[in-house]
């Protein structure tokens, strides 16, 4: 999940571990189908995603082409199925280790692409704020 932000922040046990102004905030979930390639095609996609305004108020320009930051948290929250019971089954989640190693590949493939990355602290609990910018919200799935 990708939002425009004009701030965010992830706080763990008090300590600001991560922060960025304007750019986006993505939340990523790693799925078991999730490889090398998903991490490159999700690299290059919300790098040059154009979701920031041009000067008619279009959505025309990439976080590359304003200069913006990204922040990235790790949320396997986001493969929950919901559609049996009141559980959310994380089964399609990747295993933490395939995860970890998957969002750490993403991380270096965004800052490879010259853009400043925040993150947060995978496996740990995370206080993420941030101020949506818009709002923009979308949701995006590696092919």
């Amino acid at each position: 999940m990708v939002q425009r932000v004009s701030s965010a922040a992830v706080v763990v046990s008090g300590e600001t571990v991560g922060q960025i102004g304007a750019g986006l905030m993505v939340l990523l979930g790693v799925g078991h189908q999730d490889d090398a390639a998903a991490v490159r095609w999700m690299a290059d996609k919300l790098v040059g995603l154009r979701v920031f305004e041009d000067d008619d108020g279009k959505m025309n320009r990439s976080l590359q082409d304003v200069g913006g930051q990204m922040l990235v948290v790790s949320q396997f929250t986001l493969l929950g199925d919901c559609k049996k019971g009141r559980r959310p089954s994380f089964i399609d989640a990747a295993p933490p280790e395939l995860a970890e190693r998957l969002y750490d590949d993403f991380v270096a493939a965004v800052r490879e692409r010259g853009v400043t990355v925040g993150t947060g602290r995978f496996r740990t609990h995370m206080e993420v704020t941030l101020t949506n910018d818009g709002p923009v919200t979308l949701i995006v799935d590696s092919p």
